[in-house]
């Protein structure tokens, strides 16, 4: 079993424990022996959630000796630069803005405006010209999950 396979395993069974809301979003093993956890949670992740899953791992994998003496542990959120992965991470982000790229390589820009079981709900505006004017009006458009390549949330200062 690869070492991120066990690590998954372990914390799997972690997080049904300690942290119900919590989930495993990506764990990425790279140069350096540099071991990166992505984590998150449907009531958000805090530096404690993260930390509690850091000291966990930290002692299993020194207990197994799985990446030697060296090595370097990150455990965080995903974070904004990163797409959302799965159905969990939607609904906390409805009233967002948000950058959908669908299968067929087409972006779509709007605010999430609901998150049902098998679509999102994006509130678009779009522009259309009508004589010599342009009309701004919203639209609302369902996009089915099968449909989604990636989903990012843009942040506005």
């Amino acid at each position: 079993m690869e070492i991120t396979e066990k690590i998954d395993s372990l914390l799997e069974k972690f997080l049904e424990e300690a942290f119900a809301d919590c989930f495993i979003v990506e764990i990425k093993l790279g140069a350096g022996n540099k071991l990166e956890v992505f984590a998150d949670s449907d009531s958000g992740m805090t530096f404690e959630k993260c930390q509690r899953i850091s000291r966990y791992l930290e002692e299993h994998i020194d207990a197994g000796g799985w990446l030697g003496l060296h090595y370097v542990l990150e455990v965080s959120s995903p974070g904004i630069s990163r797409p959302l992965q799965f159905w969990r991470q939607y609904p906390r982000n409805v009233g967002r803005q948000i950058e959908v790229t669908l299968q067929d390589g087409t972006k779509r820009k709007g605010v999430l405006q609901a998150v049902h079981p098998e679509t999102i709900v994006l509130s678009e505006e779009i522009s259309r010209k009508e004589g010599k004017k342009t009309i701004k009006e919203k639209v609302e458009t369902a996009i089915p999950f099968g449909h989604i390549e990636k989903t990012f949330v843009k942040v506005s200062f």
